[in-house]
């Protein structure tokens, strides 16, 4: 889970893990997530869209460029929902968009389904 916000990051966390039963790993922006998705090679990333530095986009073009994290499936995760920016993120390597704010109840399952793992 990529965001810069950390109450984001931590409420995420808390609901895959607790709901999900996931094992969750967290970075506090886009390069500090490029540097784990290296050492660690998650299952899945999400990804928040409007981060300081590198936004989501620009990082998930570089998580595609690299072959060592070009096979690891990314989600946006964002507060532009708008049909105007679901166009521009579909020209993304992207899994898929999730919404903010989300339910964290549901967080798992909508991750899950836009991954196809349920």
């Amino acid at each position: 889970m990529v965001d810069d916000d950390d109450l984001i990051l931590e409420v995420a966390q808390m609901s895959l893990e607790v709901v999900g039963g996931w094992e969750v790993t967290t970075a506090n922006g886009a390069r500090d997530g490029l540097v784990r998705a290296r050492a660690e090679h998650p299952d899945a990333i999400v990804l928040d869209v409007m981060m300081p530095g590198m936004d989501g986009p620009t990082a998930a073009q570089a998580l595609k460029a690299d072959p060592e994290t070009a096979d690891i499936p990314i989600v946006l995760l964002t507060a532009k929902v708008q049909s105007a920016d679901r166009d521009r993120f579909a020209d993304l390597p992207v899994a898929g968009v999730l919404a903010k704010p989300f339910d964290p109840m549901r967080l798992p399952a909508e991750l899950g389904s836009l991954l196809g793992w349920t």
